[in-house]
């Protein structure tokens, strides 16, 4: 960025014309993220994966606790509703 405010103000010398310095060439093909960028990427991919399979068991455990909770509210709803005022007993069978 520097370069360019230079440019663009008259202000020194501009390297990108600057005779001395040769323009790099670089084949494209041989230009590669190696053998770092691979492990980068593999560790963010099983970060990744990880995560997923973490969040999704959350989910699992979330949605199971509010079944469980309609489940147990619905019973004692239901239980309320068989009882006579005075009878501590439930009215549901032993088993």
């Amino acid at each position: 960025m520097h370069w360019l405010t230079v440019h663009l103000t008259g202000i020194g010398p501009n390297p990108v014309d600057d005779p001395l310095i040769p323009p790099i060439q670089v084949d494209e093909n041989l230009v590669t993220p190696g053998v770092i960028g691979f492990v980068v990427t593999l560790l963010v991919a099983i970060g990744v994966i990880l995560l997923i399979i973490d969040m999704s068991r959350r989910v699992r455990r979330v949605r199971y606790r509010g079944e469980l909770r309609e489940r147990l509210e619905q019973e004692q709803a239901s239980a309320a509703v068989g009882r006579v005022e005075g009878d501590d007993e439930d009215p549901r069978p032993v088993a």
